[in-house]
């Protein structure tokens, strides 16, 4: 079986090879680095594509200056939770529409989320997202297969040809796996794979036909509600997995004071379970909803202001390992039509950045080392891949943070194909202004 770093699809479109790249010198920066425990101003020296040097005051020679000044650098962010929409829904995304929103956004690797139409379930279907993002991709892209076959929840993937392929996680996310014995001989058999099993942790019974959180607005509203207990049964049953077949579990995009709960007990009883959440589940409540806007309609819904100060808690102290966007574009025509009609999800990749620093790091929540690591090392730690890091002799993935920057939020300029997001007309303080994959600068605001 192949390495996993030798599975990653490297865009190779549209460019010099890395032997041709000018070398790059990103001087007067401040490196925040979590996993090499790096939080000082360091120079970094890119050459070939890869990262020459890392320490101070290093000579530029004829390297193209890039002047950092009051900025802080950082290894490339990881979204490990994005839809791409192909195959089968390319007029809502594309994998080249949606990696440039990744690179716009500051992301420099994402995970793709195998929920396409048709569902990538077989060896083929991983091969051809690899071969799209190598030759259309401006990020570089690892590829998440189905758990079960055609999403079903019935019948197992072929595992072993799915890794082969090269994806790295396995989920029927958009649904959860409902019979549990299907799910514990997932966990199982993914182990022997070194695939990561990331549980989209729902109860159906509870949640068919639910268009919001389950509560009081609900009623007022006039919405069939989601209880949250449809998620906490859920996760609380993936977390018994975990302790029952001792293989790690991954509960992606948690939304309840409940999960935080539940999750923040396991680990301290030595479970091997972790966990995401999204930007809308820490700066978006229920409330939004009043307006009956579908594009705040989103699955796990957006829960109460008690559930959203639990999460930022569950950042705060550790419980939560990372963030991811979720990112689920829509066509204007679905998302116009009657709340009830409407799909659930919102677009995310050029938003998710400004959203964190400004409602997490500009209002002293956490501080920029810790949002750093939920976008860097708990992706790396959680998927097992080399990215989310600055280290000499490594591919130069570098994400520039600026934390003064002003701007506001116009879906017009995005490069997504989609527009279904909540965000627009924000006023935001802080974004991502450079983004850097394998040496090469694919997005600046500089």
């Amino acid at each position: 079986m192949k390495k996993i770093d030798d599975q990653i699809s490297r865009p190779t479109k549209a460019g010099a090879t890395k032997s041709q790249q000018r070398s790059l010198l990103i001087k007067n920066g401040h490196v925040i680095d979590p996993v090499n425990n790096i939080d000082e101003k360091m120079d970094i020296l890119v050459q070939d594509g890869e990262i020459a040097k890392l320490s101070k005051d290093i000579k530029g020679g004829d390297s193209e200056i890039i002047d950092a000044k009051d900025k802080y650098v950082c290894p490339g962010f990881i979204d490990m939770h994005v839809h791409l929409r192909e195959p089968g829904r390319e007029d809502k995304e594309t994998i080249e529409s949606g990696t440039k929103a990744a690179a716009r956004g500051g992301f420099t690797c994402v995970l793709c989320m195998p929920n396409t139409q048709p569902p990538i379930d077989n060896e083929g279907i991983v091969e051809y997202v690899y071969k799209q993002a190598r030759e259309k991709g401006s990020v570089k892209v690892y590829c998440a297969a189905c758990i079960t076959k055609g999403r079903a929840g019935k019948e197992l993937t072929e595992m072993e040809m799915l890794a082969r392929a090269g994806a790295i996680a396995l989920t029927d996310d958009g649904g959860s796996v409902a019979d549990t014995q299907i799910m514990r001989r997932a966990m199982e058999y993914s182990s022997m794979c070194n695939l990561r099993i990331i549980a989209h942790s729902e109860d159906p019974s509870l949640s068919t036909g639910g268009q919001m959180n389950e509560g009081y607005t609900s009623t007022v509203l006039g919405l069939k509600g989601i209880p949250a207990a449809a998620e906490e049964l859920m996760v609380y049953r993936d977390i018994s997995l975990s302790k029952l077949t001792g293989v790690p579990i991954h509960i992606t995009h948690i939304s309840t004071k409940g999960t935080v709960e539940l999750i923040r007990n396991a680990k301290k009883s030595g479970i091997k379970v972790t966990c995401d959440t999204t930007p809308h589940y820490i700066a978006l409540t229920e409330e939004s909803l009043k307006t009956y806007d579908t594009n705040f309609k989103v699955n796990p819904p957006l829960r109460s202001k008690e559930d959203v100060v639990s999460i930022i808690e569950g950042l705060k102290d550790g419980t939560i390992d990372a963030i991811a966007t979720d990112h689920a574009p829509h066509t204007d025509y679905e998302k116009d039509s009657e709340f009830n009609d409407a799909p659930c999800g919102m677009i995310g990749l050029e938003t998710a950045v400004g959203i964190c620093l400004n409602e997490l790091v500009q209002k002293g929540v956490i501080n920029i080392s810790t949002l750093v690591s939920k976008f860097t090392k708990g992706p790396r730690e959680i998927l097992r891949i080399s990215n989310g890091a600055i280290l000499e002799g490594r591919d130069a993935d570098i994400t520039i943070l600026d934390l003064d920057k002003e701007w506001i939020v116009d879906k017009k300029k995005f490069q997504s194909k989609a527009r279904n997001t909540p965000f627009d007309t924000w006023k935001l303080k802080g974004a991502a202004t450079m983004t850097i994959v394998a040496g090469k600068v694919v997005h600046s605001e500089f």
